[in-house]
């Protein structure tokens, strides 16, 4: 993946088209791809579950919906919060144009006989099939995840290393001097590039590998969950959820099978769908309910968001917080580290060490060795004078200000206008008002299309004083 985005960055093209880029990069890697896409100069397309990278690197989010494409202005976490009103807004119509259409088809039963009444009956017909139902935007509820708790929880520490070296030849450890230890409740996420033994250590601390030397001492009765991607093609393709569940409990009635394929997220006929027609998400979701099939004590995530969705992570996060035994991450995905991890552990130069900070100093780090890159051998950059910094900051602001001026100004405008219609809109939906005052619906209506006109005109003037602001 590295190699395939460096070719496709190096052509510098006019049109960038990425299609989950991060899937396959460590956390390292996305640091950095996010900070160059969020200072790419030209246009770019992202398809990606990736909320921290749609945050950083996008100012537009166009949503697939209902067969439609609807755009949203800002990165992700504003386009959750827009959708989210919208849905708000959405159900509020429907209801109102329910009661509606219940008004004027109550009108027309009740007076569709009586010759006084029968033109007005047959204007409120014309009325409900001139009324489009609003489409509200469905989403697909997504089933939560459940990491089955241990009965009991172990005495500290369920985990102890002394002076361990690890490595898979013997003389040539791939970490050393590992004196560790890790506790009921600890959410440790592992960072380092990859290659620097983030693997070799899970490995370790879930019995996989042996240590060459020193002592690992694990608490009585351990049971240690291991989940990890490549573990995808371990599940047999022709094989069901419920046949890899029943291989676990060969001895259990049908209707305890068939709850426990349910409580993994596979309902009904779902269970007996083949592997190999499951989606990745799908498998991924199968694939952690037999990790955790035995109730563990500590769970281990090796890339466990590669394959899942931006709702199914956030089910992850959910199941992750939920969970009161240990949990160790390795994950490029900053937003899930940031939710679920209070340690951080960094795995370098051989050995594991606590790393002294947060997420934001681990990605300033990370930049800042990337681009100590460019410098000459034996030289740091030069220190920033934080004086000139200020005062050409100040500059900036000052010769952007008539254009960010601008930029509000447009935002106003379209939010009083959209306002405005809104307005316009609940009064039309009065099924009466046509009967009862036929020349201030039709003044209404007029209202409604200039009110529409100035709207595509407002959000012009919102794109072109946005583009000039972001050239500036």
């Amino acid at each position: 993946m590295r190699v395939a985005l460096a070719a496709t960055l190096f052509e510098e093209p006019d049109l960038l088209l990425l299609d989950e880029p991060t899937n396959y990069l460590d956390l390292e890697g996305t640091l950095w791809l996010q900070d160059h896409l969020g200072r790419y100069p030209a246009t770019l397309i992202i398809i990606s579950h990736d909320r921290d990278l749609l945050d950083t690197a996008v100012g537009s989010i166009l949503s697939l919906e209902a067969r439609k494409l609807v755009l949203y202005r800002g990165g992700y976490s504003a386009f959750e919060r827009q959708r989210s009103e919208r849905m708000l807004l959405d159900q509020k119509m429907i209801k109102k144009q329910e009661a509606q259409r219940k008004h004027l088809q109550a009108f027309v039963d009740r007076f569709r006989a009586k010759a006084t009444k029968a033109r007005q009956a047959q204007s409120r017909l014309k009325m409900l099939a001139k009324l489009e139902p609003i489409t509200a935007l469905v989403t697909e509820d997504v089933r939560p995840i459940h990491i089955p708790a241990p009965d009991k929880l172990l005495s500290p520490p369920i985990i102890a290393t002394d002076d361990v070296a690890v490595g898979y030849e013997p003389g040539r450890p791939v970490l050393s001097g590992l004196s560790l230890r890790i506790d009921n409740d600890d959410r440790i996420a592992l960072l380092g590039a990859n290659g620097n033994g983030k693997s070799t250590l899970v490995k370790l601390l879930a019995a996989r590998l042996q240590p060459e030397h020193g002592t690992v001492t694990r608490a009585p009765a351990l049971r240690v969950a291991y989940f990890a991607q490549h573990q995808l093609d371990e599940l047999e393709p022709d094989a069901s959820p419920y046949d890899h569940v029943r291989r676990l409990m060969p001895d259990a009635p049908e209707a305890k099978v068939r709850a426990r394929v349910g409580a993994i997220g596979f309902s009904g006929l779902a269970g007996n769908t083949k592997v190999e027609k499951l989606s990745g998400g799908e498998k991924a979701r199968l694939l952690l309910g037999l990790a955790t099939f035995s109730a563990p004590h500590l769970v281990i995530f090796d890339e466990p968001t590669n394959h899942l969705d931006i709702d199914s992570r956030a089910a992850l996060i959910e199941a992750i917080n939920d969970f009161p035994g240990a949990v160790i991450l390795v994950s490029h995905d900053r937003y899930l580290l940031e939710a679920c991890a209070d340690r951080l552990w960094l795995v370098q130069s051989g050995t594991v060490k606590p790393f002294d900070g947060d997420l934001d100093d681990y990605r300033r780090r990370v930049l800042s060795e990337s681009g100590a890159d460019t410098q000459p051998a034996g030289k740091s950059a030069p220190r920033p004078d934080p004086t000139a910094a200020r005062r050409a900051a100040a500059e900036k602001r000052a010769e952007t200000a008539p254009l960010r001026k601008r930029v509000t100004k447009a935002e106003t405008d379209l939010a009083n206008l959209t306002w405005q219609l809104n307005k316009l809109d609940a009064t039309l939906a009065d099924g009466e008002l046509f009967a009862r005052d036929p020349a201030r619906a039709a003044a209404l209506s007029k209202t409604r299309a200039s009110v529409v006109d100035a709207i595509a005109k407002a959000e012009e003037e919102w794109l072109a004083a946005s583009e000039a602001l972001q050239t500036a």
